[in-house]
């Protein structure tokens, strides 16, 4: 009748579970809940779990525990498993804070500060920032790997998902990611820009921002009519440097 809605999970007993399970001291776990608040999906085994809700041997079975619960959701063909949707990231959100994970709130406040360079241009301290985030989460063995890095800048704007949906994300094309699009919640229309960032990897923040304009990925917010930020942004495997390029997007007339 009002035309608001809530979510209501947190009344009922099976959000009580999740509490005690993403803060079990399983190795990864914590970074994988982190990787999964910021939008993306990590890789899971479900063929370990017995189906019990008392004995975990790591945090894959605490993982399928959770898809079981109906928390998260399974992409079969990659093996992964994510948050599906805006009510229970903030399910998650909040077991979360309850916990006060030293590493998230860490993560958060950087994450604030990457927004807000963001928002302000601020290239060089942008790509700083994303550097600190990579060499903070990145293993040896996945440092250079071309999918994970993808999963590097949606940690970095985990700072995004108070004012922001959940990233729609494309998939890795040559030398890049498509794009990572970010659009405000009704709420915030006014106060934030959409966000198009282009990820490349040994190639320049220009090319990355370049590819935007070419391949047209704007179209996938022609119907928004608020401000919208282009960010171009790129990591030289050699160097391990990151750029970035931001520009604001001026819609053609018709």
């Amino acid at each position: 009748e009002r035309g608001i809605f809530q979510s209501y999970w947190s009344m009922t007993g099976t959000y009580e579970a999740i509490v005690p399970l993403i803060s079990m001291d399983f190795d990864g776990l914590r970074r994988a809940v982190l990787q999964m608040l910021s939008g993306a999906g990590v890789p899971v085994r479900i063929s370990t779990y017995q189906n019990d809700m008392n004995s975990f041997k790591n945090k894959h079975d605490v993982l399928t525990s959770l898809i079981h619960l109906g928390y998260l959701a399974y992409n079969q063909l990659e093996q992964q498993v994510y948050i599906p949707n805006e009510e229970i990231r903030n399910e998650f959100l909040d077991a979360v804070e309850e916990t006060k994970w030293n590493e998230f709130l860490a993560l958060q406040k950087l994450s604030q500060r990457i927004i807000e360079a963001t928002l302000e241009r601020d290239c060089e301290a942008l790509a700083e920032m994303i550097g600190k985030i990579h060499r903070d989460y990145a293993s040896v063995l996945t440092y250079n790997d071309e999918n994970y890095l993808s999963s590097v800048i949606s940690m970095a704007y985990l700072g995004a998902m108070q004012g922001y949906f959940k990233p729609l994300r494309e998939m890795p094309a040559g030398y890049g990611f498509t794009y990572l699009l970010y659009v405000p919640k009704p709420q915030y229309l006014q106060k934030y820009p959409a966000l198009l960032i282009e990820l490349k990897w040994n190639r320049t923040a220009q090319t990355a921002f370049e590819q935007i304009k070419e391949k047209k990925y704007t179209e996938a917010v022609s119907n928004y009519t608020g401000k919208i930020l282009l960010v171009g942004i790129s990591y030289d495997k050699k160097t391990k440097q990151h750029e970035c390029v931001i520009e604001e997007y001026v819609k053609e007339q018709t």
